[in-house]
């Protein structure tokens, strides 16, 4: 059973199985009123180990997964099949079994950068229901989300709140959360914010500590999830900030 963390407003649970077990539950309701009311639903996942789980009970949900579409949240400037593809995670962990007929955008194009290629990306998006109807996001030790990473070359673009653009390239500064990846392209703050379901789901001590320090006083930049946080703050988002031990 999950319960309120107190003053962090983290929603706990007893292990790995019971956080993938009820978000699958909420997503798959979330995804399912969305294809009743609009015909299609939107889906953006992030990679990554915490949500593997997530997406394993999805996949074998009895939804209308051709009504479904799957995008990814950020990516590695990586082709699919290539180490470290988020498409490549997301279609061996999710697009099987029954969620195997939703169609998956991918962020990787043929662009030699992420910012060569953001126009082809932009024209990708323009073919997915926004507002997103549920957003799936990860968090490091470092306080980035999707790939707003800290003090990174085309932070401010995408974490701009009245910005039009949804995606935005990334040149991350080479740490140990970053590894050798550093050429990234992802979503924007405005529409992960619109999005009619936000999840952030956490692993570990370190990532609990990581969450309170965020909420806390600081600037954007040294901890960017603090720029959704803050837009929770000011207007109530229908976010889920989960976390396991």
């Amino acid at each position: 059973m999950a319960h309120e963390g107190g003053d962090t407003g983290l929603i706990t649970f007893p292990g790995e199985a019971a956080m993938a077990a009820r978000l699958a539950d909420l997503i798959a309701a979330q995804l399912a009123a969305a294809v009743e009311d609009k015909g299609r639903a939107s889906f953006a996942v992030s990679g990554g180990s915490t949500p593997k789980l997530l997406y394993q009970h999805l996949s074998q949900r009895d939804l209308n997964w051709s009504k479904v579409d799957v995008v990814l949240v950020d990516e590695r400037w990586v082709d699919p099949g290539e180490e470290g593809s988020n498409e490549t995670f997301i279609a061996e962990n999710l697009m099987q079994d029954r969620a195997a007929a939703a169609r998956l955008t991918g962020m990787k194009n043929k662009a030699a950068t992420p910012a060569e290629g953001l126009a082809t990306m932009e024209a990708c998006l323009s073919g997915i229901s926004f507002p997103l109807d549920v957003t799936v996001l990860g968090m490091g030790g470092d306080g980035h989300t999707a790939s707003w990473f800290p003090h990174a070359e085309g932070l401010d673009a995408a974490l701009d709140p009245e910005g039009s653009d949804r995606a935005a390239a990334i040149t991350a500064t080479r740490s140990e959360v970053t590894g050798k990846f550093l050429q990234r392209m992802t979503l924007t703050l405005p529409p992960v914010a619109e999005s009619g379901l936000i999840v952030l789901m956490m692993k570990g001590e370190g990532k609990r500590e990581a969450y309170e320090k965020a909420q806390g006083e600081g600037a954007v930049a040294d901890m960017p999830v603090r720029a959704l946080l803050r837009v929770h703050e000011s207007r109530s988002l229908p976010f889920w900030p989960c976390w396991t031990a």
